[in-house]
């Protein structure tokens, strides 16, 4: 199947075309034809695997046929968890919105920073990429109205779930049309996504694609036996051998992430560290040139195990092992995305091994454990 069968416009397929989209992956090829339907959908599938260009595409489409207000009253509201995901969900509108014959303007708007410069852009914004808590904000000061919503977006909607924005979500609901298109993405299927849903969704139709093994057996696990004192130097070794222009580093904690980070820096290693401390401006900043391979090494907590598509990403290295053998999951699925392979790479101090094993046993997996001398 090609996006040609799927009811897109002509515009859209250049554009596919132009970034070299040639096949929609599952969940686009369900969920494309029954948002252009004007159906509410329910998607399970995992992060990586092209949930937002299957909303992104038919939106674009489907607003063309929306009589566009030029004032604070915004057409299409996609809410999302964390600021990361908005820039990204909005760079992905703005890919494809430059084809279309009708200008749309989409807006990103998330905490972390000033609000005014948000308020001043929020004129004639027909799309609108929100976290919650700032899109509430926003309404305060009578900066946006949702009384003609005609599309919602929940992406990552577990994540906002989980990450406590139930009362803020329900107050936004609240001020929201009842006749309206709900599109309702998330990477797992649980009792909060259950509840929403029977508030949110009209008869929906429910997208579900499975995580299957062959997902996980993409990334090339190797694990690393290493004295916990000589985890750095055996990290920096392993980035200067294997010559890694694209490495994503987890550590467990903001103070680690620095250190490694600063450590790698002054062993002319081309490295920064991310977190939730770093001002959005810079957060935004150093993802940017990590994905486009300006900055080799990206040090990082647990801020980026989920949400953040890195195309093509080589390389993923565990530092430390994070609390839950699903957060493991998450972390090195940022590689071996969209059917492209991916190395991930953990390093084990003794005391970590029971923990690890956990880990493999909830992936169904044993890996070798490797011992390089000098290190162990």
């Amino acid at each position: 199947m090609s996006f040609t069968s799927l009811g897109l416009s002509q515009s859209l397929l250049k554009t596919l075309e132009k970034q070299k989209y040639i096949t929609p992956y599952p969940i686009q090829k369900e969920a494309i034809p029954a948002i252009l339907n004007h159906k509410d959908v329910l998607g399970i599938a995992k992060t990586g695997s092209g949930k937002t260009a299957s909303y992104v595409l038919p939106i674009l489409m489907n607003i063309q046929g929306i009589s566009l207000k030029k004032t604070r009253h915004i057409a299409v509201l996609v809410l999302v968890p964390t600021r990361e995901l908005a820039v990204q969900v909005n760079d992905v509108f703005k890919l494809f919105e430059e084809s279309l014959p009708e200008r749309i303007k989409t807006l990103a708007v998330f905490g972390g920073t000033s609000i005014n410069p948000q308020m001043m852009s929020m004129v004639n914004v027909n799309i609108l990429i929100a976290t919650p808590g700032r899109l509430l904000e926003l309404i305060e000061k009578n900066a946006v109205h949702l009384g003609e919503v005609e599309i919602l977006v929940l992406d990552e909607a577990d994540k906002i779930l989980n990450a406590g924005f139930k009362t803020e979500v329900n107050k936004i609901i609240d001020l929201l049309p009842p006749k309206r298109q709900n599109l309702l993405f998330s990477a797992t299927l649980n009792d909060d996504i259950g509840n929403i849903n029977q508030i949110l969704l009209h008869d929906p139709v429910v997208i579900k694609i499975e995580t299957e093994e062959k997902d996980i057996e993409l990334i090339n696990q190797s694990v690393y036996s290493v004295a916990e004192g000589r985890k750095g130097p055996l990290l920096r070794h392993l980035i200067n051998s294997k010559e890694m222009t694209q490495v994503l580093i987890f550590t467990s904690s903001v103070a680690r992430a620095d250190r490694v980070a600063d450590k790698l820096k002054k062993n002319n290693i081309d490295a920064e560290s991310i977190h939730r401390k770093k001002t959005q401006g810079v957060r935004t900043n150093l993802l940017t040139k990590f994905k486009y391979g300006k900055l080799h090494v990206l040090v990082t907590t647990d801020l980026l195990a989920r949400g953040i598509d890195i195309e093509n990403l080589p390389w993923v290295i565990n530092y430390e092992l994070p609390r839950s053998p699903k957060t493991y999951i998450h972390r090195i699925g940022r590689t071996g995305r969209a059917e492209n392979p991916g190395e991930a790479i953990t390093l084990i101090s003794q005391d970590e091994e029971q923990h690890f094993r956990v880990i493999e046993n909830k992936m169904k997996k044993r890996i070798e454990r490797i011992k390089i001398d000098g290190y162990c």
